[in-house]
């Protein structure tokens, strides 16, 4: 796959001051793009979050300091790693095919995987010595068919894809930072990855990994590939988010058949029931995927901070009455809900919701979900 013509290069002053706003408080990839939607830069969304958080319930925000950005941007560089926009020549193309792509991410290695048509691999951490050769064999036969192999870095499953296609091309996605990789006993797979293929993430440098971290490594995982095959996953596990995460992503989902009294096979053996494609050797990944190689890319986020901020606070019809807040707040709960319905249900302007939940989101009451939908926070978080 060609990466397409870039169409934004940040300066080292918008970098700078996009970083900040990332890394700012309840500021993930949908309030990002939100903010810069809405102000036009970086620069602007930065002034207004103090404002914006108050007036969502939350008195105080903190916002990253140009320090911080500078000495986070300095220890990637020391490191030996970059940190890459949406939009710019070098962001993995694949991430753009996105709902919400991560606004930065921090990569280390050869930046030709990431052209190359890619296919997630991942699958159970206790995998069994059947689960864990045919791992290496698909990764083998797709990385001599032309194939970047995307995993985790965990152990089993995805070490066993990530040491086969070392020589053709391999991705690890860390659900932590740069420097943070886990488990610990991949550190010398890690570095020949960051070496012979690409390490990425979209955490902090410096980021220890957290259980809550891994679904949001798992999002990425699934959309830098065209696809992607689970071999053994029992019927609760990560394996399996990384498929419906796939599946929400219009990625084409694979599974590897196992025994039916295996519980590491459980959760593949269920995909399959639901419809993944059952696969027994790379050929039936390579027929489904060819078709879709070469496509195009999908838009990017184009945000140069000289952009003009976009003039809603002039503009009458999106200023809320005084209840609005009240009013969608009553239309929402603790289930995840269209934000078209919330719009429908509170009797407010689509543009007055939006405003309104970028207030609730940056005072931290709103919980985003996959498929665009959104909830109230639990009132203990």
């Amino acid at each position: 796959m060609n990466a397409p013509a870039a169409s934004l290069r940040l300066s080292d002053a918008q970098r700078l001051n996009w970083l900040r706003l990332l890394r700012s408080d309840n500021v993930g990839p949908s309030t990002f793009r939100d903010l810069i939607n809405r102000y036009g830069s970086a620069k602007a969304a930065l002034d207004a979050l103090p404002d914006l958080a108050a007036r969502g319930g939350k008195r105080k925000i903190r916002i990253a300091t140009a320090a911080e950005a500078e000495a986070e941007l300095d220890r990637v560089r020391r490191f030996g790693g970059r940190i890459i926009a949406v939009g710019e020549a070098d962001y993995p193309p694949m991430l753009r095919h996105m709902d919400v792509p991560p606004p930065l991410v921090t990569v280390m290695g050869r930046d030709e995987v990431f052209s190359a048509p890619a296919v997630a691999i991942v699958g159970a951490r206790n995998a069994s010595a059947s689960g864990a050769k045919m791992a290496r064999l698909l990764a083998g036969e797709l990385g001599q068919a032309g194939f970047t192999i995307v995993s985790g870095l965990a152990r089993g499953i995805d070490a066993a894809a990530h040491w086969a296609s070392l020589d053709t091309g391999t991705v690890a996605v860390l659900a932590g930072g740069l420097d943070k990789p886990y488990p610990p006993e991949n550190l010398e797979l890690i570095g020949r990855i960051a070496r012979q293929g690409a390490v990425i993430t979209e955490m902090p440098f410096g980021w220890e990994p957290r259980a809550r971290d891994f679904p949001r490594r798992n999002r990425l995982i699934a959309g830098l590939g065209l696809g992607l095959v689970v071999v053994e996953a029992a019927q609760r596990s990560g394996s399996l988010i990384s498929a419906r995460l796939a599946g929400d992503l219009g990625r084409q989902v694979f599974a590897v058949p196992g025994s039916p009294i295996d519980p590491r096979a459980a959760g593949s053996n269920g995909l399959l029931k639901d419809g993944a494609v059952l696969t027994l050797s790379g050929t039936d990944v390579i027929e489904q995927l060819a078709p879709m190689i070469g496509r195009a890319p999908a838009p990017t986020l184009r945000e140069p901070d000289n952009a003009p901020p976009q003039a809603e606070d002039e503009d009458v019809g999106d200023r809320p009455p005084a209840n609005a807040q009240d009013l969608l707040v009553e239309a929402m709960g603790p289930v995840p809900m269209p934000v078209d319905e919330i719009v429908r249900h509170a009797g407010l302007p689509a543009r007055v919701v939006a405003t309104l939940l970028l207030e609730l989101d940056l005072a931290g009451r709103l919980e985003r979900h996959s498929g665009g939908a959104v909830s109230l926070t639990a009132p203990d978080q």
